[in-house]
């Protein structure tokens, strides 16, 4: 269990002052000028030897990611861009980060960019978040009084500029380069890659875009040390991590936690339990709903929350949403719900998601009700090979994915399903 020492997120809940003042309290801020002089180099290899991966979904290592952009500049200016769009389903963590500790994350955005030689930063927002833009705006503004963003920014010899953008709820723009896109005033659509952002991103600049906890821990882990943070979780899958679990538990919370915590650990310390018992899990999507899902006898017995686990068991930690599912779900239902949401948030740019995304929810339509024939179940599962990775971005990818996983472990509920509604008979689950 991750001790209150060790938590990076120290007002999570809300429960202190979460302003200037009240996060210098908790320790934020603290030497931000001296952590900055010790240069681009030093800074990287410390996020490196951290061993932090990416917290947007992809965990891609973080420290790698920085070192990708040119240490020599060509007259360009650098970005740095946060993603906080967070419009994966199931998944809240980065609101509760900038609603109630954003200062954070303003902290992180001076030294990640600095490390990355940019004077500027645009944090995009996700649109439907009205409050948390109001929240890290009124820090923002904080910060430029006290002069710790601005020039010479907390008197680090560096300046600095942050700026806040909203967005206008695609989930689309999720994605880093369709972010990019949108954030040029155009219209949300992923680009071809490459170039990389790191070559040519935001106005054809060298750009990095991070996830917005990727850069809320790194002061922390600059402060303590890389090796402080890499002593949690397994090799390759270190540090803390929010969890936001949702669903048929007890209490659904929001949580730090050590990576590679044991799934029954996590939900019977946080969440009281499953909502009935464990007898009553049925299945879990561990990491938001683009995910394959597992069932409960692999969740339960030997599950551990990590990204190199969870990928051996082909589904994946992603954002660390966990949606937990009881006896009395209608799991086709569920993942018929998921495929409309991605039907919908398709672009349209590739032809295989365009086209495949609103085959794959009709095809779904019809085995939730259980009017399709036997073979269908087949025949969706080879639609969703074709999609998955088919498409420049991965939207096409999270489509197939939660789809895979409903076939690969109930594929026994959908044939029921058909053959009861050829009979007659209505299935004790759709009776429900």
């Amino acid at each position: 269990m991750l001790a209150d020492k060790d938590r990076i997120f120290t007002n999570l809940y809300g429960m202190h002052d979460r302003s200037l003042k009240g996060a210098k309290a908790r320790g934020h801020w603290d030497g931000t000028a001296a952590i900055i002089k010790r240069g681009r180099d030093k800074i990287i290899d410390e996020m490196k030897a951290s061993g932090l991966r990416g917290r947007g979904g992809a965990g891609f290592p973080t420290g790698l990611k920085w070192s990708f952009m040119p240490k020599e500049s060509d007259g360009r200016p650098s970005y740095l861009v946060v993603n906080a769009d967070e419009s994966e389903p199931g998944t809240c963590k980065d609101r509760e980060i900038m609603r109630h500790d954003p200062h954070t994350l303003i902290e992180g955005c001076l030294i990640a960019s600095f490390a990355m030689q940019a004077n500027a930063c645009y944090i995009y927002i996700r649109g439907e978040y009205i409050r948390e833009k109001e929240a890290l705006q009124n820090a923002i503004d904080e910060c430029y009084e006290a002069g710790l963003v601005g020039p010479n920014a907390a008197k680090s010899g560096w300046d600095f500029d942050i700026y806040l953008h909203h967005g206008a709820g695609a989930y689309i723009c999720g994605e880093e380069t369709a972010l990019l896109e949108s954030l040029e005033g155009k219209k949300g659509m992923p680009r071809m890659k490459p170039p990389f952002p790191a070559g040519a991103g935001l106005y054809g600049c060298p750009t990095t875009v991070n996830n917005v906890e990727s850069i809320a821990v790194v002061p922390t882990i600059l402060r303590r040390g890389g090796e402080w943070f890499s002593g949690f979780g397994r090799p390759n899958n270190a540090g803390t991590k929010l969890f936001a679990i949702s669903g048929h538990v007890n209490n659904p919370c929001v949580v730090e936690e050590a990576m590679s915590i044991p799934f029954k650990e996590l939900i019977d310390r946080h969440c009281g339990g499953i909502r009935g018992g464990w007898s009553n899990l049925k299945a879990v999507i561990p990491g938001g709903s683009s995910v394959p899902m597992l069932p409960a006898e692999m969740m339960e017995k030997e599950c551990i929350m990590d990204f190199d686990w969870l990928r051996e068991q082909r589904s994946g930690l992603g954002t660390a949403a966990v949606i937990v599912m009881d006896q009395n779900t209608d799991v086709i239902k569920a993942i018929w719900r998921l495929s409309k949401f991605y039907k919908h948030e398709s672009c349209g740019q590739c032809t295989p998601c365009r086209e495949g995304t609103g085959w794959m929810m009709r095809v779904m339509d019809r085995l939730m009700t259980g009017e399709a024939e036997v073979e269908e179940i087949d025949m969706l599962l080879d639609v969703t090979k074709q999609v998955e990775g088919h498409t420049i971005c991965a939207l096409g990818d999270a489509a197939a994915w939660p789809i895979q996983g409903l076939v690969r472990h109930f594929r026994d509920e959908i044939e029921d399903r058909i053959k009861h509604k050829r009979t007659g008979r209505v299935s004790a689950v759709a009776a429900e």
